[in-house]
């Protein structure tokens, strides 16, 4: 399980070890947010006996040992974020998202294992339909971020052809919920609501996307090792919002009026998302069961309680 500290991955590891499963975690605990934060992440797997933790760079590391033996392999190890992967900092995506992959997938095709990635709704970019379905003719990410996801998509595929892999690949669509990573937008409106402090928000707030709860996110990923090798799954909430939608969501939920600071959009940021998750559901019998009001709830008790 690479990525093991980070936000979707922790709660990942604490749904496998609670159905009784053996898990190795791995992370390299780069320095996009604070080692402290996702050692927190961690907190309730510290004493558990199913759970062991490797600190490794994927790009570097000896493979061999960390898989040998192992029955799936969840790959959610990635350099995060549309915005920052502008620039100078590209080579990091490079390196923790195309690198890091490949390797793995050269150690897998050794000893095929099901193989599940974590991809994401960028590759999308700005869709031509909405809801988007899987077999979209030419996904354009508008992103350097996307475009890393889209090539990991691309090895797979590759792997699965060319070495029988059985590779599978998740687009996730905008996961939240309790831990959910400190530049996501979530945890910053819920965190500035609690503290009384300005929200900024990038455009006008008519951006819209799919919203999907930790938990719907983790359990299609838990079934997905059981799917069909070589396929392709959106995991979307089933509920589109806009972003003044939410920030209205999280008024009522707080009883407090917001402070919000409008700024220029910023390069990389689609206008909206939506999924088609008929293949998920048809597929893996996998459907998102969390409403947005639900899980926002969830995450602003989280965030009462860690960023008050």
């Amino acid at each position: 399980m690479t990525g093991a500290a980070g936000f979707i991955g922790s709660h990942l590891c604490e749904a496998l070890v609670a159905d009784g499963v053996e898990v190795l975690g791995v992370d390299s605990f780069t320095d996009y947010y604070s080692r402290e934060r996702k050692e927190a992440n961690l907190r309730a797997l510290a004493s558990e006996p199913r759970f062991a933790l490797a600190e490794a760079d994927l790009s570097t590391a000896d493979l061999g040992p960390l898989l040998d033996g192992r029955d799936v392999v969840f790959h959610l190890a990635a350099q995060p974020g549309v915005r920052a992967s502008w620039g100078e900092t590209f080579s990091r995506y490079v390196h923790d998202n195309i690198t890091a992959t490949q390797r793995l997938l050269e150690q897998v095709a050794a000893s095929p294992v099901p193989f599940v990635h974590a991809s994401s709704s960028s590759v999308y970019g700005d869709a031509e339909a909405l809801p988007t379905v899987e077999d979209v003719t030419m996904p354009r990410p508008v992103s350097p971020y996307g475009v890393t996801k889209l090539a990991t998509e691309g090895l797979g595929r590759l792997y699965a052809r060319e070495r029988g892999t059985p590779v599978i690949a998740l687009r996730y669509f905008t996961v939240y919920g309790p831990r959910q990573r400190p530049d996501m937008a979530f945890t910053r409106f819920l965190g500035a609501a609690v503290r009384s402090e300005r929200i900024t928000v990038f455009g006008d707030g008519e951006q819209s996307r799919d919203f999907t709860y930790v938990a719907d996110a983790v359990d299609a990923t838990i079934r997905s090792a059981a799917g069909p090798p070589g396929q392709v799954y959106n995991v979307g909430g089933g509920e589109q919002a806009s972003v003044n939608d939410v920030l209205a969501r999280i008024e009522r939920l707080t009883g407090r009026t917001l402070d919000v600071v409008r700024v220029e959009r910023q390069a990389g940021d689609a206008r909206h998302t939506g999924a088609d998750t008929t293949r998920a559901r048809t597929e893996l019998g996998w459907e998102p069961k969390t409403p947005l009001d639900e899980g926002l709830a969830a995450q602003l008790e989280w965030a009462r309680s860690e960023l008050g």
